[in-house]
C-alpha cells in the first residue's frame, strides 16, 4: 500500500463546515448590489477559487467596476459568521492523530492570506499546518502552483504527499500537480461531480477519510 509523509488540505467545506456562511455572504452580496441572486448550487460550485474569479463565475452580471464593492459586501457578510463556524466533527482529533504520527499537514485554500489567519487562530489550528496557501498569494486552483510551492516548502517529492479537498478544483489541482487526492462528498460538490473528476480517493464522511489516511501514513 502506497505511503504519505503529507497531507495538504482544503479549508473550506473539507476541514471547515463553512459552505453555507460562503454561499449567503455571496447571495447577500448581490442583492446589496441589486444583481441575480445566484441559487445555492451555483455558488457552492465555485467554493475553492479565489474570490474574485469565483465571482465572475457565479455572478455573470458582475461587472469590473462593482468588484470592490462586492467584495467588500461580501466580507461584510462572510465575518458576520466566521467566528461561528467550527471544524467538522472529527477533524481536530484526527489532525492530532496525524501530528502523533509525524505527518507533516498543509493547507491549500482558496481563501485570502488573513482570511485563513483568523480562522486558524480561532480554531486552534495555528501551529498544526508546516505550511500554507492562499489564493492571494499564488495561482488560483485549478492551477498547481500552490501545490508545487508546497512541495518545494516540505521538500518532499510529489508521490509522498496527497491533496485532500471537497471540490472538483481540488482534485484537477493535485492532477495537474501530478499529485493523489482524496475527495471527501460532505461539502461542496456532491459525490457524482467529484466522482466524475477521477479522485485517487473518495469518501462521505470525516471517519472514512480519517481511516484511508491513517493507513496510509
Amino acid at each position: 500500500m502506497k505511503q504519505y509523509r503529507a497531507v495538504v488540505f482544503d479549508w473550506d467545506g473539507t476541514v471547515m463546515d463553512s459552505t453555507h456562511a460562503i454561499v449567503t455572504a455571496i447571495q447577500l452580496a448581490s442583492a446589496d448590489l441589486g444583481l441575480p441572486v445566484p441559487s445555492g448550487a451555483i455558488a457552492s460550485w465555485v467554493i475553492g477559487l479565489s474570490l474574485e474569479a469565483a465571482l465572475y463565475r457565479v455572478v455573470p452580471d458582475l461587472n469590473a467596476e462593482q468588484m470592490p464593492d462586492f467584495i467588500e459586501r461580501y466580507r461584510h457578510h462572510f465575518f458576520q459568521r466566521d467566528l461561528q463556524l467550527k471544524l467538522f466533527d472529527g477533524m481536530q482529533s484526527m489532525m492530532d492523530e496525524l501530528k502523533e504520527r509525524d505527518v507533516l499537514l498543509a493547507v491549500a485554500t482558496g481563501k485570502s492570506r488573513p482570511g485563513l489567519d483568523r480562522l486558524l487562530v480561532n480554531v486552534g489550528l495555528d501551529k498544526y499546518f508546516y505550511a500554507t496557501r492562499c489564493a492571494d498569494e499564488t495561482q488560483s486552483k485549478p492551477h498547481p502552483q500552490m501545490l508545487h510551492e508546497l512541495l518545494d516548502e516540505m521538500q518532499l517529492p510529489v508521490d509522498q504527499v496527497i491533496m485532500v479537498g471537497d471540490t472538483t478544483h481540488d482534485v484537477h489541482m493535485a492532477q495537474n500537480a501530478g499529485m493523489d487526492s482524496l475527495a471527501v462528498s460532505y461539502g461542496a460538490h456532491d459525490p457524482d461531480t467529484l466522482s466524475k473528476a477521477t479522485p485517487t480517493f473518495q469518501v462521505d464522511k470525516v471517519a472514512a477519510m480519517r481511516e484511508l489516511l491513517l493507513a496510509r501514513v
